[in-house]
């Protein structure tokens, strides 16, 4: 019998089955994995780098169907996707679940003691275990907010933009993207997100010759170490030199210049942890 190669294989796949499997991705799947739905939501509801809360809240029917379907896939089944469309579903679910706890407790007041959280009253620092205590379903298991980003996202796959991508309902916080990430363009993607929070003011300023990145960086920076410490010679610990790598792929024409440069000063912004509301805009 004649040996198939690649493509024929592919093609008898389709005639048997009438669908073709790319990247382990299957119709029945029980994403879609375009997020059409979810794309749909961002759109009615991301203004520029704000959300409109009060308007999702009031049709929050088509979320709270998302978060279902985020939780009805099983281990069995992520397992089976490639690295690009796991990361992507998980960035997605992440991001959902967010717009879900604001949308629970909005409008969000944290009354007079909301000093004592160091945030302001609208912040989602005041609900309560927001991050380690309520539990969604995700890829067959239950997990927090915490535990997503940390346990999921950060630990198995080594990719440190993911801090662009994944958003917190703060001001400071790279924006939520109007379309959702799917594996087929999630570096480009992961590119943009660089590019447009180094872009911003909440995530780089220049002042001189020294650079003020994002808190995002002094709480993770380690993470970007691997990747990108050795893009510039700059003193500093490695975790310095990383940012400053980070900016000089990713950032404006003259942060990138100022961070090769050698003479960079690296500082810290403070984080607005306001809520990304556009009603506070």
């Amino acid at each position: 019998m004649k040996r198939l190669g690649a493509v024929g294989l592919a093609l008898a796949l389709f005639a048997s089955t009438g669908s073709l499997l790319v990247a382990g991705l299957s119709e029945t799947d029980t994403i879609d994995h375009s997020y059409e739905d979810f794309g749909e939501l961002l759109r009615q509801h991301v203004v520029g780098a704000r959300v409109d809360y009060a308007t999702l809240r009031a049709n929050r029917e088509d979320l709270d169907s998302i978060v279902s379907t985020f939780g009805k896939v099983t281990e069995l089944e992520f397992d089976g996707w490639s690295r690009e469309h796991q990361i992507a579903y998980l960035i997605n679910a992440y991001n959902a679940f967010t717009l879900q706890a604001i949308v629970d407790h909005y409008p969000i007041d944290g009354g007079w003691l909301s000093f004592l959280r160091w945030a302001p009253r609208n912040s989602i620092r005041q609900i309560d275990g927001v991050w380690t205590e309520r539990r969604w379903s995700a890829a067959g298991a239950e997990m927090t907010l915490d535990e997503l980003e940390h346990e999921k996202l950060r630990a198995p796959y080594g990719e440190a933009r993911i801090h662009f991508a994944i958003n917190c309902a703060a001001i400071s916080c790279p924006p939520l993207r109007r379309d959702p990430y799917v594996g087929e363009r999630l570096d480009r993607q992961l590119i943009l997100a660089a590019r447009n929070y180094l872009a911003s003011p909440a995530g780089l300023q220049i002042e001189g010759d020294t650079i003020r990145a994002s808190s995002v960086f002094d709480w993770f920076g380690e993470d970007f170490i691997e990747e990108y410490s050795q893009l510039v010679e700059a003193p500093g610990s490695d975790r310095d030199r990383a940012v400053l790598g980070v900016v000089a792929k990713y950032g404006p024409a003259e942060a990138s210049q100022l961070a090769q440069s050698g003479n960079a000063r690296l500082r810290f912004l403070s984080y607005d942890w306001g809520l990304n509301d556009l009603e506070n805009r």
